[in-house]
Formats: C-alpha cells, structure tokens, sequence
C-alpha cells in the first residue's frame, strides 16, 4: 500500500469512527462512544503525521501522537491545542485502556465535552 493510500485509509477510518461516536452518544452508549472518539482522533492523527513525512509510532497515546505531530509539524496552533484539550485526552487515553481491562461509565455531558474536543482537534491540525 503506497503512503497516500495509507493516509486515505486513515482518514477514511478516521471519519467512520467519528460517526459511529455520534451516533453512539445519540442512543446512549456512552463507554463505546468514548472509545470510538479515541480511535477516530488515534487514526486521524497517524494520518497526519503520514502527511507530514514521517512515520507513526506503534503508540495509541493520542496526547503523544498530538506531541509529535506539533514537534514535526511545527505548527503552534497544534500546541495551543494539546494545552487546551489535555483533560479531554486524558480521559481519550483512559477510554481505551478501559474500553479492554476495566468497566468504566461515562456520563453523557463527559463525552459530548469529549466529541466537541475531537472535532475542534481534527478540524484544526
């Protein structure tokens, strides 16, 4: 698979999280709507770090993903970001572990601060 088919993919997958997240949060599922916002920014930003010539690491840690891609991107506005939404990655990072090892419950008003979160991150790095 050539790099623009890679980040193509991505991006693809990226976006079909995203809207199983909303509608996920629509119905009341909030655990996995939690999940699926963090796979969508994961995916969204091994994306960009592609478009940016450099390869993802083997890491599901969106905060240092978000790192990297400000350090390679040089864009300031990626670490603005990364300061402002650290409390929402947070509880990204924790969806995914617990998503596998540990029940956790999320309330509506955490994931709909969460989505609103991924959305402004995806639409401005």
């Amino acid at each position: 698979m050539s790099r623009k088919e890679e980040i193509e993919m991505l991006l693809t997958r990226s976006r079909r999280f995203l809207e199983t997240a909303e509608h996920q949060y629509e119905v009341g599922y909030y655990d996995l709507a939690m999940f699926s916002l963090e796979q969508a920014l994961q995916l969204f930003l091994k994306a960009r770090l592609l478009q940016n010539g450099v390869d993802y690491p083997r890491s599901h840690s969106v905060t240092a993903l978000l790192e990297m891609l400000g350090k390679v991107s040089q864009n300031k506005e990626v670490d603005r970001l990364l300061e402002k939404h650290l409390t929402e990655l947070g509880l990204l990072e924790d969806a995914y572990i617990t998503a596998r090892y540990v029940p956790r419950l999320y309330r509506g008003e955490e994931v709909k601060k969460v989505m609103e979160s991924v959305k402004e991150l995806i639409a401005n790095v």
